[in-house]
């Protein structure tokens, strides 16, 4: 009994989709893909703008970290230079 429901229901189905009806669907999926390619097209574009943005910041960090350790080192050297003064004296 419920093979012959389901094989009628399918065979309904079959009928009303009629080929006309599948090329609207078929435009309407293209439609549908072509905007979803478009979106990931506007987020791929921001998120190459914020990862040009993070990779900015971190060059900018690494130079400022460049410049700490030559004031660091120039501090060292001139605090051994004076005690190397001291000592000679």
């Amino acid at each position: 009994m419920q093979t012959t429901t389901y094989h009628a229901i399918m065979e309904m189905m079959r009928e009303s989709w009629t080929d006309e009806r599948l090329d609207d669907l078929k435009e309407r999926m293209n439609e549908r893909f072509d905007r979803v390619d478009a979106e990931f097209a506007r987020v791929d574009g921001r998120m190459n703008a914020g990862f040009a943005r993070i990779d900015g910041d971190i060059r900018e960090l690494r130079r400022m970290m460049f410049q700490g350790f030559i004031a660091l080192i120039t501090i060292m050297i001139t605090g051994f230079v004076g005690l190397a003064g001291l000592a000679i004296f």
